[in-house]
């Protein structure tokens, strides 16, 4: 039988600076609210560092509070930046939110996006997506852990001695956690390895639509290389950026407004 569609929003959020962070962030809580009123099923928000455009830091803290204003909606990161954290603290966060939203988080997980945040960290952009894959099978190792299970693991940036949660998750055996793609097949072939979901974010940049013609397969592929079941397609999250207006004439309008400022943005972060 075929699954029905299921509809989220990506809430990155983009904000003009200068606009004030309280105001803006208010409107995004109740932009939340409204999606889950109309029955969405998800709402994805991201982490960013650098140049005020997007402005939650911490996309965990911003679901908290959703979750406390919201009764259905499913919330998730889009994405956790998993080189700028401990491994074991993310783990930590990811338990405790999942007890307080009673299972309702999602757990994206990612290299980071934007060079200016690994730039104030020190970090270089190359490395970014070596460094993901180590965290994630870190935090993955801790999930899956048995109860009396130690994990061990050393890298060049982080260290896990005999380590363990000291709570387990609400959500059995653990949250879901979701891999980010974007045009190259590394985040496909990572989910595939690892037996995480695909969070595929592509179409927001040129070329993305084609890059997903052999995205699945490449899943598929790289689980049946270690041994896993066949991946499930339907946690499968696809990103498509849509605007919708009375005319196309107004929808053009619309998007004009502000762009020269959003490109300047991203010009200026290093991310084209």
């Amino acid at each position: 039988m075929r699954m029905p569609l299921r509809f989220g929003v990506f809430i990155t959020p983009f904000h003009p600076t200068g606009q004030s962070p309280t105001v803006a962030l208010e409107y995004d809580m109740e932009r939340v609210v409204a999606l889950d009123r109309l029955g969405f099923d998800e709402a994805w928000f991201g982490e960013h560092h650098s140049g005020g455009y997007e402005l939650i830091a911490c996309p965990e803290v911003f679901i908290a509070a959703a979750a406390e204003r919201t009764k259905h909606i499913r919330l998730g990161t889009g994405v956790v930046s998993l080189p700028y954290h401990h491994p074991l603290m993310v783990a930590d966060r990811w338990v405790l939110l999942d007890h307080l939203t009673r299972g309702r988080v999602m757990f994206g997980a990612g290299p980071g996006a934007l060079p200016s945040d690994a730039y104030m960290m020190g970090i270089d952009p190359i490395e970014q997506r070596r460094m993901m894959q180590e965290s994630l099978e870190a935090i993955l190792a801790l999930f899956r852990a048995a109860p009396q299970e130690r994990i061990d693991r050393h890298s060049d940036w982080f260290t896990l001695r005999e380590a363990q949660l000291h709570i387990r998750p609400y959500t059995w055996p653990y949250p879901e956690i979701s891999t980010a793609a974007m045009i190259s097949p590394s985040g496909p072939r990572l989910a595939g390895v690892l037996g995480t979901s695909l969070l595929s974010l592509s179409m927001s940049v040129p070329g993305g639509y084609a890059a997903l013609e052999n995205t699945w397969d490449v899943v598929c592929e790289q689980a049946a290389k270690v041994g896993r079941d066949e991946p499930d397609r339907s946690d499968w999250r696809v990103l498509s950026i849509m605007h919708i207006a009375d005319s196309r004439d107004r929808a053009i309008d619309d998007c004009t407004y502000g762009l020269q400022d959003f490109a300047n943005y991203f010009g200026a972060a290093g991310f084209v």
